[in-house]
């Protein structure tokens, strides 16, 4: 029997939460973006353990978008974020908008005026920054700090009735500005912005600041379990302020430790760089570490949910090694992607002895692991090999193509290499060889044993496509904390074209998203910009991780 799964800490709250019956045993969490860019690798991380948690102890699972900002936020973002939670395998309980609550609030606002405990202040964002004091020094009153409740009032309604331009005043919680958390020094709750919507258009000029709208937000949809990233832990005595002010659902937060990853950039304001100044194609470039870029790579959701569930929940930020992700990729499709042989860097090879016009139609296996059957491939005596499966003046223990070498076509016949032709300037243009007849796959009588195997594309039958070779987007583990700016370390090499590869004719009806594996090369998968007349595939992994093997790892 295998060894039972430790419960992670926020497992270990929720059940003993459960255990003594807080909030009835009932069990709500939330996913909230701001739909302000694309979801990424790290995001991915919060879907699987807030969506898990739910689901792990019959709870629910609200998405809620973050949309308090109309200058950055857009519907595009908010449609991309439902795609990518819904390809992951999550489904939400309910869609909300941090705007669906402008109204209550804003009579939040109003009640916390009414308190004495938030004012409308004239001063201008650097006044503010000026006064706010440091870790070892107060902060000083804002001198509209002591205005009446009715002066706030109307201040804050004349606000709201848009009669002001923007920055020409916000409203503040009155709290405390020598407070050791600076975050308490009488943080911002509105802002001026005269900007469109997304959803509520021009109907508000003011909007609230996160700190005060989240959570709020959470208590309006009763959420009992508010996890987050563990930047927001010097957020929550805030976030308990103002719910306790207010005397709403006691909802709570809880924080865990973000996961960054090797040889990429997690910010969203470094990832929109690369996409403005056009280092990447698009947010879904396949290098690119959002969700959408991973799932255009051929990276199945599974395996991302695999990689989230193995990197587990912590309370100490650290890094992981991408190759852990690239390993969950491999693993998953080495059970579930198709064997089929693709030509990259083609030579011919002539089998002189084959008669010329004759074809045989092989069986190839699909997938081993999937004992899913076989597929037909055509054979000529005309073949498109590896350029690196032939060598003229070969090393003792090279098992490939060479003079006097045998090898076996992969499900065809063994043949033995006579020579290669060349052109004037001595490059080699055909290698020759002769098969054995009696040694055909699958009823072999040629008593022969080769320790050679290579893949093959019959030249007749070939069809071409465009291929991607992918690699990781930087040269660097961790381009973000080297010297200068980290667009400079950008891999060169991280996407190569081969613009004519030769593949099997039966991949000629291969779809968008479809996943191969092309033998002895990698995991490939057919891009969304493919068509009938213009196949392209994108490597999602090599067979091997071979930047372990550069760096001296094994």
């Amino acid at each position: 029997m295998s060894e039972e799964k430790s419960l992670n800490f926020l497992e270990e709250i929720i059940e003993n939460d459960i255990a003594e019956g807080k909030n009835g045993g009932r069990i709500h969490t939330r996913f909230p973006p701001e739909p302000n860019g694309y979801l990424h690798i790290g995001h991915a991380t919060s879907i699987c353990l807030n969506f898990g948690l739910a689901k792990k102890y019959n709870g629910q699972c609200n998405l809620r978008f973050d949309d308090t900002n109309p200058v950055t936020e857009e519907t595009e973002y908010v449609e991309s974020i439902k795609n990518d939670i819904k390809w992951l395998g999550f489904t939400w309980d309910n869609e909300l908008y941090a705007s669906d609550y402008f109204e209550q609030l804003y009579a939040f606002a109003v009640k916390l005026i009414e308190k004495g405990l938030a004012y409308v202040d004239d001063s201008t964002a650097e006044e503010i920054a000026a006064t706010k004091g440091s870790t070892v020094a107060p902060g000083t009153n804002s001198p509209y700090r002591d205005r009446s409740i009715e002066e706030n009032l109307q201040l804050f309604a004349a606000m709201r009735a848009g009669k002001y331009k923007d920055g020409e005043k916000t409203l503040r919680a009155k709290i405390d500005m020598a407070h050791p958390n600076l975050l308490l020094r009488d943080p911002l709750m509105y802002r001026i912005k005269h900007a469109h919507h997304h959803r509520t258009g021009d109907a508000w000029c003011i909007y609230p600041m996160y700190d005060y709208a989240h959570g709020q937000s959470d208590s309006i949809e009763n959420i009992t379990h508010s996890i987050c990233t563990l930047e927001f832990i010097h957020h929550r005595p805030l976030y308990n302020w103002f719910i306790e002010q207010l005397g709403i659902f006691p909802s709570h937060q809880y924080e865990f430790a973000r996961r960054n990853l090797t040889y990429t950039v997690m910010s969203k304001r470094k990832l929109l760089q690369l996409v403005n100044e056009g280092h990447v194609s698009g947010w879904d470039d396949p290098r690119m570490p959002t969700v959408s870029g991973m799932r255009r790579r051929g990276y199945p959701a599974e395996a991302i949910r695999q990689f989230c569930d193995t990197i587990g929940i912590a309370r100490r930020e650290n890094i992981v090694d991408i190759g852990m992700l690239e390993f969950c990729v491999r693993e998953h499709l080495n059970k579930t992607a198709n064997r089929v042989m693709v030509v990259l860097d083609p030579v011919k090879l002539v089998i002189t002895n084959y008669p010329e016009g004759q074809e045989d139609i092989f069986d190839a296996e699909n997938n081993p692991e999937m004992d899913n059957g076989s597929r037909k491939v055509p054979f000529s005596r005309e073949l498109w090999i590896e350029r690196e499966d032939f060598m003229e003046e070969a090393p003792k223990k090279f098992f490939r193509l060479a003079p006097g070498n045998k090898v076996r076509l992969k499900s065809a016949y063994i043949v033995e290499c006579t020579g290669c032709a060349k052109d004037a300037d001595g490059n080699i243009t055909e290698v020759h060889c002769t098969y054995l007849p009696e040694s055909k796959s699958g009823a072999d009588t040629s008593g022969l044993s080769v320790k050679g195997t290579i893949h093959w594309v019959s030249t007749k039958h070939a069809k071409t496509a465009e291929v991607h070779m992918y690699d990781r987007l930087f040269k660097v583990e961790d381009p973000s904390n080297e010297e200068g700016d980290f667009k400079s370390y950008i891999n060169p090499d991280s996407m190569q074209v081969l613009p004519a590869a030769y593949i099997e004719p039966a991949l000629a009806s291969a779809l968008a998203g479809q996943q191969y594996q092309f033998m002895r090369k990698g995991y490939f998968c057919v891009d969304k910009n493919s068509t009938p007349d213009k196949l392209i595939f994108n490597r999602t992994a090599t067979l091997k991780d071979a930047w372990a093997k550069e760096s001296g790892k094994r």
